[in-house]
């Protein structure tokens, strides 16, 4: 059992892994957020949480998740904020995430990026926001942690379909957000999947098929 610290909590992505892994028999959850209001949300649903902040420092995110067996970060300043606040929290605070863990001990890191953030030739709008993407993942793959990168295509908000297609690159398509919350729990336990990065968008493999493939 491993209890999974879930940075971007509050996110679209991070609701969806909070619930599932709330309702999991083989992990625990702990949700990072950074609101008293956030905190009190999430323990009316009986989720344990921290108070930290990705523009804070590497010792209060350290300190959010000692105890944790696990990290997931899904944060992200969002598509209604200026490049500035993507630098900081897309690439900054995912690298602060990444040496708080390096610090406290904790070796498994899942990280949700975003489709193509490694084919600079693919990217053609918010470049701002595929060089934080591409740059976060290149300081996870080289901090000795025992990482998967998963980038999806477009997000979506209708329900998952528990179906995807899985590799090192794929054309731009859409998947579900429960789906990838499906995946990254999915990840966390297969070995295959430890220092792998791949596309996921919707498909027609069952989620643990398509990652023994990978």
């Amino acid at each position: 059992m491993m209890k999974v610290f879930v940075v971007g909590a509050t996110g679209q992505i991070g609701q969806y892994l909070i619930n599932l892994l709330k309702d999991s028999k083989e992990h625990t959850v702990r949700a990072m957020v950074r609101k008293d209001e956030q905190v009190k949300a999430f323990e009316k649903l009986g989720v344990e949480t921290r108070l930290a902040d990705l523009e804070g420092s590497v010792e209060e995110i350290a300190e959010a998740a000692k105890g944790c067996d696990a990290v997931v970060f899904t944060a992200g300043s969002g598509g209604h904020t200026g490049a500035d606040k993507t630098l900081l929290i897309d690439l900054d605070g995912a690298a602060k995430t990444i040496e708080a863990a390096q610090k406290i001990g904790i070796k498994r890191f899942i990280m949700v990026s975003a489709i193509h953030a490694h084919r600079r030739e693919k990217w053609s709008s918010i470049k701002h926001y595929m060089v934080a993407k591409h740059h976060a993942d290149k300081i996870l793959e080289q901090s000795g942690l025992t990482y998967t990168i998963i980038r999806p295509g477009g997000l979506l908000n209708e329900p998952g379909t528990g179906k995807v297609s899985i590799a090192e690159a794929l054309e731009s398509a859409s998947i579900p957000r429960e789906d990838v919350a499906q995946t990254i729990i999915t990840a966390l336990t297969m070995e295959n999947t430890f220092s792998r990065s791949f596309d996921l968008v919707s498909g027609e493999h069952l989620i643990s098929d398509a990652l023994n493939k990978i």
